[in-house]
């Protein structure tokens, strides 16, 4: 009988207790990701009081409907510009291109960017960034609009993934440096998709 307790004891420890860790939360692999980043003291950009506190982001829920196929369309002459940020540093960008999609019945086109010294490191060669805003910002999301990551397409084909969409690192300490969404990447509906704003505000 004593055996059986014992055995009981191990099996509830060795699946309450885990050395006091707690699954990191989150409905997809994106979620879970960036909410384990946010938790690591060395990655995250949260203020230490409130990595404390941390316990996982607000997301929208998961919407299949905002994962849209674009048509990209590289821009060839275009020359290296200053983009504006929060503060003022300004970070040598390229328009690399243009994508065209269909949202909700509508089509709409947004710029897709390339930072020319983020390339130069290793593993970011073919980086494109791609900023917008949207009717969501300042209410259920960040005011100062959200980002994507994106990869150069081998062909004139690429996804987005507005589920994806992340807060600048602005939206939760501004002791960063941010680029500012361009007018012209701007969303005339609500993109429920991505991430909320920071602590649902």
């Amino acid at each position: 009988m004593k055996l059986v307790i014992t055995f009981v004891f191990v099996l509830m420890c060795l699946s309450s207790c885990n050395d006091g860790k707690q699954p990191v939360k989150g409905e997809t692999e994106f979620q879970r990701e960036l909410n384990a980043e946010y938790k690591d003291a060395s990655l995250s950009p949260l203020k230490e009081e409130d990595r404390k506190e941390f316990e996982g982001l607000y997301f929208f829920k998961y919407d299949s409907t905002f994962v849209v196929d674009a048509l990209f369309t590289r821009i060839t002459d275009a020359l290296p510009f200053k983009m504006k940020t929060t503060t003022d540093r300004l970070p040598e960008y390229v328009k690399y291109g243009v994508l065209d999609f269909f949202l909700n019945d509508e089509i709409f086109q947004l710029n897709v960017y390339q930072n020319q010294e983020l390339i130069k490191q290793e593993g970011f060669e073919n980086y494109l960034f791609l900023p917008f805003s949207d009717e969501t910002n300042g209410i259920e999301s960040y005011g100062g609009g959200r980002y994507i990551d994106l990869r150069i397409p081998e062909s004139y084909k690429l996804i987005i993934d507005f589920n994806s969409a992340y807060n600048p690192y602005c939206a939760y300490n501004d002791k960063y440096s941010c680029p500012i969404v361009p007018r012209e990447n701007y969303i005339p509906l609500n993109v429920t998709a991505g991430v909320k704003s920071f602590k649902n505000y």
